[in-house]
């Protein structure tokens, strides 16, 4: 059995460097929304700032994993910890959530007993938000796509950047007719859309959690790109998932020629592991060359019964 140990590297400080500015952008702006909601009488405003302080409890946790994640594996963890980061995700996509459906509520109450609010001090400190708000989204903006721990706080941010934009349309409407119940509308809305973006990212980590197969794969298209490529040699008993960001891991057997001597053997693995990292980005791949054929060769395999030979004490089927 051969194994591929060429795992994804860990993206470099600028990654954390813009997370703590990000953090440090939305501890200033909570302290001014929950003065300037109060102030003001303003539910959206502080609605954003509830919003604002999930953003910082976001980021925070965000870097705590990944500090977690880069610590070596040891003989218990023997992944490592990169779990910890797609775990610090699920658990601020809930929280979002909490937060999310309690401010929607409360705004929802006020529809039916609206509030005025006091227009200029709404105003200057939803525009205040809205670009520091967008400051954050750009210095993640580049990151997100790489890692879903930081896709996370990404994603509180650039919600509150929308939440933001809300809360200064609401008050440029203050004193209109309607300017009573826009202030709550606007909360349900961006509390709506903050909502869709949280269950995204939790059924996602989720998936993860549940070592399913990442979403962007298909298994049958990757198990056929290799024996296009590797023909006449068939790739069954698949078995992919994502440990953690940058992180996916494949087991599989492969059915080999009973003429081939070891080292033939060992260049057609090799092969097939660089042609893995290279075309589906699986950094740890472990392969099983076999010589006769499964009595199950179907792509995933049955767990329940032995593949090839008999089944090892214990009734544990080894990857």
């Amino acid at each position: 059995m051969s194994d591929n140990h060429g795992d994804g590297l860990m993206p470099d400080g600028v990654m954390d460097r813009n997370l703590w500015i990000s953090a440090a952008l939305n501890v200033l702006i909570t302290m001014a929304e929950l003065v300037g909601g109060v102030l003001s009488g303003s539910l959206a405003l502080l609605s954003d700032a509830a919003h604002n302080l999930s953003d910082v409890a976001a980021v925070t946790v965000a870097l705590g994993a990944r500090r977690l994640s880069r610590l070596p594996p040891t003989t218990r963890h023997t992944y490592g910890f990169k779990r910890a980061e797609v775990m610090a995700a699920l658990g601020n996509a809930v929280v979002l959530i909490g937060v999310t459906v309690l401010i929607a509520r409360e705004a929802i109450l006020r529809l039916y007993h609206p509030e005025p609010v006091a227009q200029g001090v709404m105003l200057t400190v939803a525009l205040v938000a809205l670009v520091a708000n967008l400051g954050s989204v750009l210095l993640l903006r580049r990151h997100e796509k790489d890692d879903v721990n930081v896709r996370s706080a990404f994603l509180h941010l650039a919600q509150d950047a929308l939440a933001s934009l809300a809360v200064v349309v609401a008050a440029l409407l203050a004193r209109t007719r309607v300017g009573p119940y826009v202030d709550p509308a606007a909360a349900v809305l961006v509390g709506l859309a903050v909502l869709r973006s949280a269950l995204s990212l939790a059924m996602e980590t989720l998936s993860t959690l549940l070592e399913g197969v990442p979403r962007e794969i298909d298994l049958e298209m990757l198990a056929q790109s290799v024996e296009d490529n590797f023909e006449p040699f068939q790739l069954h008993h698949v078995h992919l998932w994502q440990n953690g960001p940058g992180q996916r891991l494949l087991t599989a057997h492969v059915t080999v020629d009973g003429n081939m001597t070891g080292r033939s053997i060992e260049a057609l693995l090799t092969g097939i592991k660089g042609f893995l990292q290279e075309k589906w980005q699986v950094s740890h791949a472990t392969l099983e060359p076999e010589v006769a054929r499964c009595s199950d060769p179907s792509l995933l395999g049955r767990w329940e019964e032995p593949c090839c030979g008999p089944r090892p004490e214990g009734g544990i089927h080894p990857r």
